[in-house]
């Protein structure tokens, strides 16, 4: 369990952070760089999730707790057998949920015949600006993985999850006046 008694540590104002196995590194290091992306992808549901009511919000409350599991991985180098025990990771059921999601929401879409531009609805436009910051964040976390051990399946899940906020955003906006489509040359 996490227990929090003070916010600030001071720790940080000489630029150092430390990690989940107790690890001190620059506040720039890829490792911190890729959960910090985590962290504002995490924050953009949060703002989603002010205008969003039903099903949906109970699915996006989830991704937000699996987002701190993605976090933590991060955070937590691999290492010795006792440290990598006690470390939390991401589980392959995590992405399948996000897959059976996206398939019981598929179910309800027309097929896509055009790319679409992110809008329609309030919280479909939050969505897309969470599936962009979602995938800045996996391609830090790709870059992280090029230089350090990382838990593959975190990759796996950004990657779908990047994926779900799409479908999501359509379902969202299938519901109300559809998607907005792209209109290739419309304006030359």
């Amino acid at each position: 369990m996490v227990r929090i008694t003070k916010v600030y540590t001071r720790t940080g104002d000489a630029g150092m952070t430390m990690l989940g196995d107790g690890t001190t590194v620059a506040k720039n290091d890829a490792r911190v760089a890729a959960y910090g992306e985590v962290d504002e992808v995490n924050a953009a549901l949060g703002v989603a999730l002010v205008s969003v009511h039903g099903p949906i919000w109970e699915d996006l409350r989830r991704v937000q707790n699996d987002l701190f599991d993605v976090g933590a991985d991060l955070c937590t180098p691999h290492g010795d057998a006792d440290a990598e025990a006690k470390a939390l990771r991401v589980v392959q059921e995590q992405i399948d949920w996000l897959e059976e999601r996206m398939d019981a929401m598929n179910e309800h879409l027309p097929p896509l015949r055009s790319f679409i531009l992110p809008g329609g609805e309030v919280i479909a436009a939050h969505l897309h600006l969470a599936r962009t910051i979602a995938r800045r964040a996996e391609r830090k976390i790709v870059t992280l993985a090029e230089e350090s051990d990382i838990n593959p399946l975190v990759v796996q899940y950004m990657n779908r999850l990047s994926d779900y906020l799409f479908v999501a955003a359509r379902y969202i906006n299938a519901r109300a006046e559809g998607d907005v489509l792209w209109e290739p040359g419309k304006n030359r």
